[in-house]
C-alpha cells in the first residue's frame, strides 16, 4: 500500500499588529511616572487612564505605544476599549535610577509610623495577699497567719505596760490587713468541717475507683489466664525439643558442639524444663 500524498501547500503564518493608530491623548513620558508603576525590565507600566497594568508595544522602535487593552473582564461580549490605547510613550527611564528610586521608596515607606493610636488597657489594683490566699489555705494556716501578724502590728494587738501582747485587738480597732486576717480566719474555721468531709469523699471515691479498676484486671486476666498459659506452655515446649534436636542431631554430617557449646546448652534446657514443670502444675 503506497503512501498518501500530500500537496505542497505554504501555511498561513502569523503576522505581527501594524498599526498606524494614535491615542488623542498627550505623550507620555516614563520618567515622570512613579517608580512603582512602571518596570522598564519586563517594559510595562500602569495606564493612566484605567489603572491596569499594560505592556509596550514596539520597545525598541521610534514610536512605542501602550497595546490596545479594556477594562472589563476576559470573555466579555462588545468590551470598550480603553482611551489610552496606542498612547505613545516616551523611554526616557535609566534602569539604574529607577532601581535606586524604588529602594528609596520602599525605605521611607518602612520608616513611617503608624497613625493608628493604640490605647494602653487599663491596669486594675493588686489584690492584697490574704486575698490571693483565701480560697488556698485551710483553717490552721490562716490562724497561723493572723496569729503572727498579730505579733507584728502594733495596731492589732493589746499589750501591757512592758510591750507584751496580752490579747489580738477587736476587729473594729484592728488595721486593714488586720481585719482580712481575722475575717480569713473566722471564715475558714467556720468552712472547716465540710472541706474535710469533702476532702475525705473524693479520698473515698478515689478508693473505690482504684478498687474497681483492680476487681476488672482481675476479671479480665480470668477470662484470658488459661490461653496465655497454654500458649506459655507451647512457647516453652517448642523452645526445648528445638534445643534437644540441636544437641543430639539427626545428621550424621551435622556440626559438632564442643564442650563449652554443649554445658551452654544442657543449662538452658534445665531451665526451660523447670519453667515446664512450673506450668504444668
Amino acid at each position: 500500500m503506497s503512501a498518501p500524498v500530500h500537496d505542497p501547500v505554504a501555511l498561513k503564518r502569523p503576522r505581527r499588529t501594524r498599526s498606524r493608530a494614535e491615542s488623542p491623548l498627550p505623550t507620555l513620558s516614563a520618567s515622570s511616572l512613579p517608580p512603582h508603576e512602571i518596570d522598564p525590565v519586563t517594559m510595562t507600566l500602569v495606564c493612566p487612564t484605567c489603572r491596569t497594568w499594560v505592556p509596550i508595544n514596539s520597545p525598541g522602535t521610534r514610536q512605542p505605544k501602550l497595546v490596545p487593552h479594556h477594562t472589563e473582564p476576559v470573555g466579555t461580549e462588545n468590551p470598550v476599549r480603553c482611551p489610552g490605547s496606542y498612547r505613545l510613550i516616551v523611554l526616557n527611564i535609566d534602569v539604574q535610577r529607577w532601581h535606586q528610586r524604588l529602594e528609596e521608596g520602599v525605605t521611607q515607606t518602612h520608616g513611617r509610623r503608624s497613625t493608628r493610636v493604640l490605647r494602653k488597657p487599663k491596669t486594675g489594683s493588686a489584690p492584697a495577699v490574704m486575698q490571693i490566699v483565701g480560697g488556698t489555705v485551710d483553717d490552721k494556716t490562716a490562724r497561723k497567719l493572723d496569729e503572727s501578724h498579730v505579733r507584728g502590728c502594733s495596731a492589732c494587738a493589746v499589750r501591757d505596760d512592758k510591750g507584751n501582747i496580752l490579747r489580738a485587738a477587736d476587729l473594729t480597732s484592728r488595721c486593714t490587713d488586720g481585719r482580712r486576717l481575722a475575717q480569713l480566719a473566722a471564715h475558714t474555721k467556720r468552712l472547716a468541717p465540710a472541706r474535710r468531709k469533702a476532702q475525705m469523699d473524693r479520698e473515698d471515691w478515689h478508693d473505690r475507683r482504684a478498687w474497681g479498676l483492680r476487681l476488672l484486671h482481675e476479671q479480665q486476666w480470668q477470662n484470658v489466664s488459661e490461653t496465655v498459659a497454654d500458649a506459655d506452655l507451647r512457647r516453652v515446649r517448642d523452645t526445648l525439643a528445638a534445643l534437644i534436636q540441636t544437641l543430639n542431631p539427626r545428621k550424621a554430617d551435622a556440626p559438632q558442639l564442643n564442650d563449652w557449646e554443649r554445658a551452654d546448652l544442657m543449662s538452658a534446657i534445665a531451665l526451660l524444663a523447670t519453667q515446664e514443670e512450673q506450668l504444668t502444675r
